[in-house]
């Protein structure tokens, strides 16, 4: 029996327990296409005999750049790692500059893009990284090399017992990928991480979280983040089928579709499905709409594990029959559970989604961890709202004197490709620096309470929290962003981007003009008025040196394209405060 210690070794041991008719499942032109373990394992080897062909050697660097999860990325993954080289996935959204950036730092040799749009941005830059000897595009091209001339130079076998000894010759401890960090300040770092990283990471995870066999999972995250992409290797081993969802837009239809039983989320799309459903009940009626908000009122007092009494117990099994049961038909109805990881999930959404039948299990980890550190689970009294979970089996933290997190495991990296100094500035002995700062309660759970590296002082000399301060904060509907403001100054204030679509919303019901673009009407005493209210409620959760004295908004809605947000869509601080620097010095009185 196949022993995973690789990374490929996932679809072997998938064939051999499961043998899966859809192990992977895309759709393309409006039909969902099945790849079966045992074509996946085929294609996989003949991936490897035709970039055999192409001279690929050992060590050499794959890059991938793909708009959406699709089968051929994992085909590709399998085929390029079995022959000892490695797969450096890049974002598909970060600038060319950066693309070239990677592509010249880590020397990759080919690159795979999904579709003409990147091939575009990368046709961009591609004279100016001489490495680079081919590219190839998953979708058809026309005049463009396609991925399918790779697989047929693999289709004669008679270079099968060279991909073999390529597979032997992998340890575990050897490079697998270098994924390259989107920074919110500077140039990004290549994080290194062997087979055993991973593999140990997925192994412990899959202890901690229940997949069955044969179940559905929907795949959405990009592949290019380390959280997907481990989970996507978690579902190999478990035996789940995994569809590929087409796109964010096309999310609602893709549920619907493939009714998924499992899903990893981020907490930006459960705040965006949520708000979706808040405004269709805000727009019912008479005793519909009584029910609705009596059904999310009780919703919002929930705990797990019955801890509420059995009057709670009977008011949610009737809010579940009413209610909630169409929030599950909406996303599919057959969702069991969804793991949310990347960034700090609301309470609430905690509360909502798990009152609803749909558990939210949070979990925290980062790419040098290969992620997961912690994770919540459902069974065994695991879950916490509020936490990130236990600390996942093979894993240590310790906290430092600073309250920081400090994580040692075979999980931990190997460290930042071609940058020593760096590594050994987050490294002390085994342990590495999360730039979290947590603690764990006396049940085990491990709490984030914010970044260290973005924690500040007032000029009097007290500390704030930025991250814990925005979480509360957009809990309003009003607030789509916030980013906390006040290093070295007398008070803290917050730059705020309202939800422009709950605010015309809530205009329309209060018969108030807003008018033009949000540049025109953000200025409207009423609605400043108004976001204070809700600004002054959540204040008062928090110490009076803590408070946020000031707002301004801002008129763009905050995105990756803009610059405001990285591709896992944490806040650029530095940036954003540049742009705003006109509002900053309003603020502050600043000349």
């Amino acid at each position: 029996m196949t022993k995973v210690t690789r990374l490929f070794d996932f679809p072997y041991y998938q064939l051999e327990q499961f043998n899966l008719p859809n192990a992977l499942v895309t759709k393309s032109e409006g039909d969902w296409m099945k790849t079966s373990s045992a074509e996946y394992v085929e294609k996989a080897n003949q991936m490897s005999r035709g970039l055999l062909k192409l001279g690929i050697q050992k060590n050499d660097k794959i890059a991938v750049i793909s708009a959406a999860n699709r089968t051929e990325w994992h085909i590709l993954d399998i085929g390029a790692l079995q022959v000892g080289a490695q797969n450096v996935p890049i974002y598909p959204t970060i600038s060319e500059k950066d693309y070239e950036y990677i592509l010249n730092h880590s020397e990759s040799v080919m690159c795979f893009v999904s579709d003409q749009e990147i091939l575009t941005k990368l046709n961009a830059i591609k004279k100016n990284v001489p490495t680079l000897k081919g590219v190839y595009t998953f979708d058809d091209v026309s005049e463009e090399k396609s991925w399918k001339e790779v697989l047929e130079l693999g289709i004669d076998k008679d270079n099968q017992q060279e991909v073999e000894t390529r597979k032997n010759e992998v340890n575990p401890l050897d490079l697998a990928t270098i994924i390259y960090t989107s920074g919110t300040t500077g140039r990004p770092k290549g994080v290194m991480l062997s087979h055993n990283n991973i593999v140990s990471n997925v192994l412990a995870s899959a202890k901690r979280v229940p997949l069955d066999p044969e179940t559905i999972a929907l795949s959405f995250l990009p592949m290019c983040h380390i959280f997907e992409r481990m989970v996507s290797y978690l579902y190999q081993y478990c035996g789940i089928s995994i569809h590929f969802a087409e796109s964010i837009e096309k999310m609602s239809d893709n549920l619907k579709e493939v009714r998924p039983n499992v899903m990893t989320v981020v907490p930006r799309l459960l705040e965006k499905v949520y708000d979706k459903i808040y405004a269709k009940g805000a727009a019912l009626t008479g005793i519909k709409k009584k029910l609705f908000f009596w059904a999310v009122d009780l919703a919002l007092k929930f705990e797990p594990y019955n801890r509420n009494g059995s009057w709670y117990a009977f008011q949610l099994a009737i809010a579940r029959k009413l209610i909630f049961s169409k929030w599950q038909e909406a996303l599919g109805g057959r969702l069991e559970m969804m793991v949310s990881g990347s960034a700090a999930l609301q309470p609430r959404l905690g509360r909502v989604f798990g009152a609803a039948g749909i558990p939210v299990m949070e979990g925290y980890g980062l790419t040098e961890t290969s992620p997961v550190i912690s994770v919540n689970d459902q069974r065994n009294g695991g879950w916490g709202i509020g936490t990130v979970g236990k600390i996942i089996p093979g894993v240590e933290i310790k906290i430092g004197e600073d309250g920081e997190i400090l994580c040692k495991g075979p999980n931990v990296m190997m460290g930042y490709y071609k940058d020593p100094e760096k590594t050994a500035e987050v490294m002390t002995d085994d342990y590495f620096h999360t730039g979290d700062i947590g603690e764990v309660d006396k049940d085990g759970f491990l709490r984030i309470t914010d970044r260290k590296k973005e924690m500040f002082k007032t000029s009097g000399g007290k500390y704030v929290a930025p991250q814990l301060i925005e979480n509360e904060m957009k809990q309003s509907r009003f607030i789509e962003q916030i980013m906390v403001i006040g290093e070295g100054e007398k008070m803290p204030a917050a730059f705020v981007q309202p939800n422009f679509d709950f605010v015309h919303e809530w205009a329309k019901r209060h018969q108030l003009e807003l008018k033009g673009e949000p540049k025109d009407f953000i200025s409207n005493p009423t609605l400043i008025e108004r976001i204070q209210e809700e600004i002054d409620i959540y204040n008062q959760r928090f110490g009076k040196w803590e408070q946020i004295k000031r707002f301004e908004l801002t008129p763009e809605i905050w995105s990756v394209d803009e610059g405001h947000l990285t591709p896992t869509m944490k806040l650029k601080r530095r940036v954003i405060k540049e742009k705003y620097k006109h509002l900053y010095d309003k603020i502050y009185n600043h000349n």
